[in-house]
């Protein structure tokens, strides 16, 4: 299954310590303006910084693509979950996976791909039985807190959607 990644989702699946199952588990395909997102969070000496570094250590085991055509930015959607709608398009993604909660009704209405928050590649994670349930809910809770989602109403939508698949 293509599954296409954008920065923020990247970061989650890091911090939550299970982007290498991820990358095993579907054929993930990101673009180029993300790698350079990616790279500029590297520079960070926090936790984020740190799972930037850990997704940049292992570039060679996901598909980088650049986008046909022109890019777009809206008031929601930035330069790279804009270039990852493109690539989405051109590989007929079956998941665009974001964890920019402002932007997933717009990228939803942007693209054919199911958009996602990184959670939901934790519950497919369980169904293709690479993780268990236990696992999984650890590594959702450490990206909750090591993203700052614990109050915030990403972690209550995320929540219910892992709670429900």
């Amino acid at each position: 299954m293509t599954v296409v990644v954008d920065t923020s989702a990247f970061i989650s699946l890091a911090v939550g310590d299970v982007l290498d199952e991820a990358l095993t588990a579907f054929d993930i395909v990101t673009t180029p303006t993300v790698i350079e997102e990616l790279e500029e969070t590297a520079a960070y000496t926090d936790r984020h910084g740190t799972a930037a570094t850990t997704v940049l250590q292992r570039t060679e085991t996901l598909t980088i693509q650049d986008a046909d055509g022109t890019p777009f930015e809206t008031s929601r959607i930035d330069t790279g979950e804009a270039s990852c709608v493109a690539v989405a398009r051109d590989v007929d993604a079956a998941f665009l996976v974001t964890d920019d909660y402002r932007a997933l009704p717009e990228l939803q209405s942007v693209v054919d791909a199911e958009v996602a928050v990184s959670p939901i590649v934790l519950r497919a994670l369980v169904k293709r039985d690479t993780l268990d349930s236990e696992r999984a809910e650890t590594a959702f809770e450490e990206i909750a807190a090591g993203r700052d989602w614990l109050d915030a109403p990403i972690y209550r939508y995320a929540r219910r959607l892992f709670d429900e698949s």
